[in-house]
């Protein structure tokens, strides 16, 4: 799945380039919703990020694409790779500026985990049904 945001004044740092902490939650934000596209009917919280480093610096004006494929799932869990390209204003081509693993936990109205459905179960997002993949963890 892609998303797309351009980088606007408002998201740069003192030092006119996009702040760290404006890409970390354009990365939770897109994840998340591949996430609950795929698992339909899943509550679904962020539980950890793997190691954070910006590698490169994104000017104002930029347009970053977010591409976001499924990594592994686990019991519970779901984790996703994300990879962060600009591109910037002038240039003729994207480059890769970021680049995570986000897993996200299923859990239940109290907040404890519950399963998640096998990975061949779930309803494709891309598909015409809009049946719910997750059953109700309370039944």
């Amino acid at each position: 799945m892609n998303n797309y945001t351009l980088v606007r004044p408002e998201h740069l740092n003192h030092h006119g380039f996009l702040f760290g902490g404006v890409m970390l939650k354009w990365v939770d934000e897109f994840a998340w919703l591949a996430a609950s596209k795929e698992y339909r009917g899943c509550k679904l919280v962020t539980v950890a990020m793997n190691e954070i480093r910006f590698s490169q610096q994104v000017p104002n004006g930029s347009i970053l694409r977010f591409n976001i494929m499924f990594y592994k799932q686990g019991t519970s869990s779901v984790t996703y790779d994300v990879t962060v390209f600009s591109d910037e204003p002038g240039r003729d081509r994207e480059k890769k500026v970021f680049a995570n693993k986000i897993t996200f936990v299923r859990v239940d109205a109290l907040g404890n985990k519950v399963s998640l459905p096998p990975r061949d179960e779930i309803v494709s997002w891309t598909g015409d049904s809009l049946q719910s993949s997750c059953p109700d963890p309370s039944r």
